[in-house]
């Protein structure tokens, strides 16, 4: 949809833009800043997110910059000067900047084209409560009533999008909702128990890919991390809790590569504009679908395939539960949270129940989640569910989940003892049954809706009419069998492809391409992607271009991009097809890009057919081909310009020969093969930029 919203907005209507993380909502307002007469102002919630973002335009060869807290006052005049006179299209603010009666006083003397609004959920009631600065974001339309406005969010539901055109004042907006489905993410869900364990194995299989771990508390943040620390693994923690500097620190190590594995609250994330996550791990069940969508979009925004996998715990339940009843819409809240269950708890295709969330309904499974990879089995579970609604019953509804469980495992604490509950009928009645199951039961129980818990009162477990009907045996019901659980668990954490089209010699490749970008990146002093993405990388590896012109057709290598580093890894790709050519080992590509490989750097053709152990005449041959392919071949090393006009005159005047020793012939013998095959394919190539046809005589 970017063409339709480019041109809405460059005919200066409102817009309101939904697409996925890593969609390309940024080109929406980028492209439209470029060629507008003025500035277009950007509102972005986090410091890091627009120094990333002006760092990427700048890269690009955009005239961009950025005004925040962060920076000295002498700093803040430099860029607003430079407004003045026009020399930056692009000026990211924080909200509470343009709020300010000051600032909105300098904008009305500058000639503002357009105003873009970054993580427009963030003025939404019915959003995320994240910045109270974005709910006076509707001042805009009342001072610049003619400026048009483009907000944009990558999650939103149908409330909180009724809620931003509101709150904005977005006059008639064009709405564009993208698809919402990110299929280069693979949907996971696995049982809570063993989280770490399960955590560490899974990093320890990725040890060289990047990736966040989201935990509900800050504790569980730093005892995550610390745990991956002792296996040797390179993490870091992420809250609220640390101060300003530590948290600047720490985001920056992550986002220049210096630290590859985050473990952060739902604090973290937003100001990532990292586009090489690999993976996304939540360590506990989220509080509803969009934040989890949000959360799962950091990961693959270069598109290449990546993982996300959530841990799933009726302890997660209960907490949530709790947080939902304690918060100012206690009944929105834990409707969220119960679709957010329904999503956890999926036996059907987890990608169709996310986009359906969305509303956006598609037809055909994913077979890119655990579900449709592993479908679960079931299994008649009704007297397992009537042991837990009986022991409930008999308890009088007064007890919690955990005490239901022990009394119905035999459990001889004094608690059980002293309330009696050693003597109803269903005590010990499912001591065969080990205590991580039937917490998973009473997960699957609570899902059904068999039971509900009264967080008022102590937790305790309250039958519903689904229950009661069980109960008395009038309905009967599945439970998903926990086997299946763990074989899924099993599967889903063994060790997967690796993520891309790369092949063999192409992984070492693109591992030393990595290698030369974090260089780069390091000397400069920007995080890596902003020097090329992983999926840059990857087609680089793929195609492995040796040529500015097969360069510069790589996705993401523009000019800008050409100029500063394409040499460079220009350079690293032709070292390593020599490597592999010593080694008998094949790469992408034909046996002539080997030789263009050690002729590009400057190596003669006798110690070129030395290498490669073939014959000049054979390496002459590859060199007049990649000539006439356009390869950059310097004719005049092998053949003078007195020589080289000779041969073509006589070309020009009684054509091109069927045979070359026809031309060998005709002028005398004078010229050796070799280079006579080198003149034919520049004479072709004049021939063809003329749009001449060439026949044979």
């Amino acid at each position: 949809m970017q063409e339709e919203i480019v041109l809405a907005v460059l005919e200066g209507k409102d817009c309101l833009v939904l697409m996925p993380t890593g969609g390309g909502k940024s080109l929406c307002y980028q492209l439209p800043a470029t060629v507008l007469p003025g500035v277009t102002v950007v509102v972005s919630p986090l410091i890091a997110l627009m120094k990333d973002q002006v760092e990427g335009l700048v890269g690009n060869g955009i005239a961009a910059g950025y005004m925040n807290s962060s920076m000295e006052e002498a700093e803040m005049r430099d860029v607003e000067q430079a407004v003045e006179r026009g020399e930056i299209k692009l000026l990211y603010v924080s909200p509470e900047k343009i709020v300010s009666s000051f600032f909105q006083y300098y904008l009305r003397r500058i000639n503002v084209s357009l105003f873009a609004i970054d993580e427009a959920h963030c003025i939404s009631s019915w959003g995320h409560d994240f910045r109270k600065e974005y709910t006076q974001l509707g001042q805009l339309k009342e001072y610049f009533p003619n400026v048009p406005i483009i907000a944009l969010t990558a999650t939103a539901d149908k409330l909180t999008r009724r809620d931003i055109v509101h709150q904005l004042g977005l006059k008639q907006p064009n709405i564009f909702i993208s698809s919402f489905d990110r299929p280069n993410l693979q949907l996971t869900v696995l049982p809570g128990r063993k989280r770490i364990p399960k955590i560490i194995d899974f990093v320890k299989k990725r040890m060289h890919q990047s990736g966040i771990i989201y935990c509900l508390s800050r504790k569980q943040t730093e005892t995550v991390a610390n745990a991956l620390q002792k296996e040797g693994i390179c993490a870091g923690y992420y809250h609220a809790g640390m101060n300003s500097v530590e948290r600047t620190k720490t985001q920056d190590d992550f986002v220049h590569g210096r630290l590859p594995i985050m473990c952060a609250t739902i604090a973290f994330g937003m100001g990532i504009d990292k586009s090489n996550v690999r993976y996304v791990i939540h360590h506990n069940l989220p509080k509803n679908l969009e934040g989890y969508y949000q959360e799962i979009g950091r990961a693959g925004r270069d598109g290449l395939p990546s993982e996300t996998l959530l841990f799933y715990s009726l302890a997660d339940v209960i907490l949530l539960k709790k947080f939902a009843k304690d918060s100012g819409q206690p009944s929105l809240q834990l409707a969220k949270l119960e679709r957010m269950q329904q999503y956890a708890d999926a036996l059907i295709c987890r990608r169709r129940i996310l986009l359906s969330y969305f509303g956006e309904q598609v037809e055909t499974n994913c077979n890119n989640c655990d579900v449709c990879h592993n479908p679960p089995s079931l299994f008649d579970g009704t007297d397992i569910a009537q042991k837990a609604l009986s022991a409930i019953y008999r308890m009088k509804e007064q007890a919690p989940v955990n005490m239901i469980i022990d009394v119905l495992r035999g459990s001889t604490r004094r608690d059980i003892t002293l309330r009696g509950y050693d003597t109803i009928k269903t005590y010990g009645a499912g001591k065969d049954i080990p205590l991580p199951d039937w917490e998973q039961y009473m997960l699957q129980l609570l899902n059904m809706g068999l039971f509900d818990i009264a967080y008022d009162q102590h937790h305790a477990v309250k039958l519903t009419k689904l229950g009661l009907a069980v109960l008395k045996g009038e309905t009967s019901i599945k439970l998903v069998s926990l086997a299946s659980i763990e074989e899924r668990a099993q599967k889903e954490l063994a060790e997967k492809n690796p993520p891309s089209k790369r092949q063999e010699a192409g992984e070492e490749l693109f591992s030393r391409l990595r290698e030369l970008r974090m260089e780069i990146a390091r000397k400069n002093n920007i995080p890596p992607y902003i020097v090329f993405t992983d999926a840059t990388l990857d087609e680089m590896a793929a195609t492995m271009p040796a040529t500015k012109d097969q360069m510069k057709k790589i996705t993401g290598v523009g000019d800008k991009k050409y100029s500063r580093y394409g040499k460079q890894f220009i350079q690293a790709i032709t070292d390593f097809i020599k490597e592999m050519d010593k080694r008998g080992a094949k790469v992408s590509g034909s046996t002539q890009d080997v030789t263009f490989a050690y002729y590009n750097q400057g190596m003669p053709v006798a110690q070129i057919a030395r290498e490669r152990n073939l014959s000049p005449q054979t390496i002459y041959g590859h060199l007049a081909d990649l000539y006439e392919k356009g390869y950059t071949i310097d004719i005049n090393q092998f053949l003078s310009k007195s020589d080289l006009q000779t041969i073509i005159s006589s070309l020009e005047s009684k054509g091109l020969p069927v045979k070359i020793k026809t031309l060998y012939e005709r002028l005398n013998g004078l010229y050796e093969y070799d280079k006579l095959k080198l003149a034919i394919a520049h004479y072709t190539v004049l021939q063809q930029k003329k749009g001449v046809i060439i026949y044979n005589t």
